[in-house]
Formats: C-alpha cells, structure tokens, sequence
C-alpha cells in the first residue's frame, strides 16, 4: 500500500508526521497498544509521536510501515520532510516549529521586507548574495521562503502584527520593477483583516529597533511564547527565556507607540510605489 504524502508547509512537521500516522493506524485497525507491540515501542512514546511532540527515526518509521502494510508510506514522508527542512539553514529550523503553531506574529524589522510577506523575486535577491552559495542553493531557498508563506493562507492564519521601518521603503535591494512589485504585494498583504502593518517613519527618532529585528510568537494557551531575534551570528537565535522574551514585548510596544497608523502607513508605502514606478 503506497500513499502519496507531501509536506505541509503549515503544519509542524512532527505534528504532520504523528497525525498522518494515527491515521493510518485507526484505519487498519491498531490499537496503539497492538502497534507498540508490533514495533517494540511503549504506549507513553508512540502517544508523543503521534501528538508531535517528538519524532521518529528512519528505523521506526520503516517497522511502523511493516506492521501496518503501508509500504514505505511513513518512511517516505518522513523523509520528504527531512529533506524538506533541509532547504532552510540548521539555526533557522526550530524557529519554524513556533513560526507555524503561533496564534500570533509581532514582528519589528528595520532592514527588508519580513520573509512572510517578501515576493519571490525580493527572496531570491537577498538569498542568492549570500556568500558561497549556489544558483541551485538559492532556489531551494527561495522556495522553501515561499512555502512558510502557507501558513497565511489557513483557515484561521495567525494574527500578523508588522512593524518595519520607513528606510525599507526606499533601500534598493533590486532594480525599480522588482522593488515596485514588492510594494504593491506588501499593500494587498496590508489588506488582510489578519495582517497589520504599520510603518516606523524617520521623524519619529526612535532608537529601540537600531540593535535589529525581532518576532515575538503568541502561542497557544499553556504554551509559553517565544522569540526570535535576527543576528549575523549562527548562535541559537530562538528564546523561550521568559525574561527576555517580555524584554523584547516591550521592545516592541514601545516601537508601535511611535509607528504610523496603519492607513497613514499604507499612504507612505503608496507614495514609495509610485516612486519606484518612475
């Protein structure tokens, strides 16, 4: 029995994983007790697989196949996600987990458009200057960007609060039509009842965001939030340290209090398209 599974970009790839197997393991008639049995596994660590709470190695995922006659349904989905989070850099993967379970995103970013809301060509510009990096390399990145994007497009997509500063609006990254295109992305974005996007414009002289961007992620209940801070260092840029994580809140508030409202916002980035387009 072979079963086409593709990775979800939108789900956890644990979750997806334990999901897909539960399934199959009510539709054959398992019992995860029977399952254990069959594969040598307890209850208490097949009960984690399937809530997502941890993964499973090639190993198990191979017996789980065996002992429900899926094939090589499991392994190969397991390893198409393996493959699929592969595309994306070792320090950014855990974010990734927060990023597509958040009720919601607060982001400040004083230097690009935030990769949620980039174009693909704005994605492939900054992603194929990264030093010693391959045509082929960036692709797989510029596609692995896009698909994040997916999670804006469920059902219920969490709440996105953005703010950026007013020197994106006006830093070439790309020649005028793929910065025009961006921006005229960026206002079809700001239109969604779930995206607020406001602007941090240079008269209001606002210093707290200098040191860099930053995503605060509002998880759901009995899940505490969590951070992601930018930085040009490969150090574990994930926090879920309450002290910091409150720290940057309150970064981030304060930086709103001096941002555009959100229609003026849009006026400015309007006004900067218009720019780009002569």
């Amino acid at each position: 029995m072979t079963v086409p599974l593709e990775p979800d970009p939108s789900v956890s790839p644990r979750l997806q994983f334990g999901t897909e197997l539960r399934k199959f393991r009510l539709s054959q008639g398992f019992t995860q007790r029977k399952l254990c049995e069959a594969v040598h596994l307890s209850i208490s660590q097949l009960s984690m697989i399937e809530n997502g709470h941890r993964g499973p190695t090639p190993d198990l995922a191979r017996r789980m196949d065996d002992a429900l006659g899926l094939g090589s349904t499991l392994t190969g989905l397991l390893d198409r996600l393996n493959r699929a989070a592969a595309q994306l850099p070792r320090w950014f993967r855990p974010w990734l987990e927060f990023e597509r379970e958040a009720e919601a995103l607060r982001m400040w970013e004083p230097l690009m458009v935030p990769g949620l809301l980039q174009t693909e060509d704005y994605a492939r510009v900054i992603l194929s200057r990264r030093p010693g990096i391959s045509a082929e390399q960036a692709e797989e990145r510029v596609a692995a960007r896009m698909e994040r994007q997916n999670i804006l497009k469920r059902p219920v997509p969490p709440m996105l609060w953005v703010i950026i500063d007013e020197g994106i609006l006006y830093r070439p990254i790309a020649g005028p039509a793929i910065m025009k295109a961006q921006f005229e992305h960026l206002l079809d974005m700001g239109e969604n009842s779930h995206i607020s996007l406001q602007v941090l414009p240079h008269k209001a002289r606002s210093v707290l965001g200098l040191l860099g961007g930053f995503v605060v992620a509002d998880m759901p209940k009995g899940t505490p939030p969590a951070a992601y801070v930018e930085s040009q260092s490969t150090e574990d840029p994930v926090s879920v340290r309450s002290d910091e994580v409150r720290y940057l809140s309150l970064r981030y508030d304060l930086i709103r209090v001096d941002a555009l409202a959100r229609h003026e916002s849009s006026d400015m980035i309007k006004e900067t398209t218009r720019r780009w387009s002569t």
